[in-house]
């Protein structure tokens, strides 16, 4: 792990001039902060984060954090591209989650560009970095623009043929970050469809339909209105933290969204990603202490990962999540808020 002791943390906050900013920083990229109105107008931080600027050097629970080179799991902490196999840190049981102990967000980015309605980072990583061949690069854009929406834009690059998988791994709470539980949220996700899992939330390639299953948002629905009971294997009294094929084809369109009818906040997500993972914080911790001196309880948040799949590259079926010399990635997911 690199040595951070003497990196300054810096934090750029970007605004669009009128009921809406965001605070960046440069250790992971993380979204430290999203101030929007409710509506009655009254602002407020929607996304969970910690008190003391030091917790994110290591950030167990990856608030704000722009997850890499791969987020969520590898099976088995390995794969292969062109016939040779890579091995790297199993930090979950055999398998990898979120790259292992020293991920891209525990990590300092520079800061290349910035204004006052956005900022641009970039990481540069050498071959073999965590396991992962190439020589890397990622860039990404955060933007606030005049309509409430948070833009993020993703650029990637390798000399090598790689497994990349980016995602910001924000937690949200409408009601504003240090309300409480995120249970009364309503969800609605357009997918008809989800990646079956094993007991290590290891997809394989079977996909099902989610007609007649708890994890069926497609009419909305509050997120405690199927936890609780036991709906093993596919949703159990631990939440939900489950991946949803989505009807992207490759462009930004709108796949999910977000309500609190106490606040009357809500967020929609917008992506060109084929994947959105679902994750009601089940495992928050009340320690390290979050923003405020708050001491956030288990599902105080809500993220909503764009993604490949999990386990994708090892299972051909599925997109493949590859960089490389004649191959960039390039992606954009916004969240957009409204009342």
């Amino acid at each position: 792990m690199p040595d951070l002791s003497n990196k300054n943390i810096i934090y750029k906050t970007i605004s669009n001039g009128k009921d809406m900013s965001v605070t960046i920083s440069n250790l992971g990229a993380d979204i430290i902060s999203i101030m929007v109105p409710d509506r009655e107008g009254h602002i407020s931080d929607v996304v969970l984060g910690f008190e003391d600027p030091d917790s994110y050097r290591t950030n167990p629970p990856s608030f704000g954090a722009l997850v890499g080179p791969y987020a969520n799991r590898i099976e088995g902490a390995s794969f292969t591209i062109n016939g040779k196999t890579y091995h790297i840190e199993a930090n979950e049981g055999k398998n990898t989650l979120h790259s292992g102990s020293d991920p891209f967000h525990h990590r300092f980015y520079d800061i290349v560009n910035s204004d006052s309605s956005s900022v641009t980072l970039r990481l540069n990583a050498p071959d073999g970095d965590l396991g992962f061949p190439g020589n890397r690069e990622v860039t990404v854009k955060y933007e606030v623009t005049d309509d409430n929406s948070l833009s993020i834009s993703y650029h990637a690059t390798s000399d090598a043929l790689t497994a990349m998988n980016l995602t910001n791994h924000s937690y949200f709470n409408l009601n504003g970050h240090d309300s409480g539980s995120i249970l009364d949220h309503i969800v609605w996700i357009d997918s008809d469809s989800y990646t079956v899992t094993d007991e290590h939330s290891i997809p394989h390639g079977e996909i099902a339909s989610l007609d007649g299953t708890p994890l069926d948002f497609r009419t909305p629905k509050k997120i405690g209105e199927r936890i609780g009971c036991d709906f093993s294997p596919i949703v159990n009294t631990s939440g939900y933290d489950q991946n949803y094929v989505l009807k992207t084809c490759g462009k930004v369109i709108p796949v999910a969204s977000l309500y609190s009818e106490k606040s009357g906040r809500k967020m929609t997500v917008f992506t060109d990603m084929p994947g959105l993972q679902l994750y009601s914080g089940n495992f928050i911790s009340p320690e390290p202490a979050g923003k405020g001196g708050v001491h956030y309880i288990k599902r105080a948040g809500v993220a909503m990962e764009t993604q490949f799949f999990p386990n994708a590259i090892n299972v051909p079926s599925f997109m493949q999540p590859l960089v490389g010399p004649d191959k960039p990635f390039d992606s954009t997911t916004i969240y957009q808020f409204t009342t």
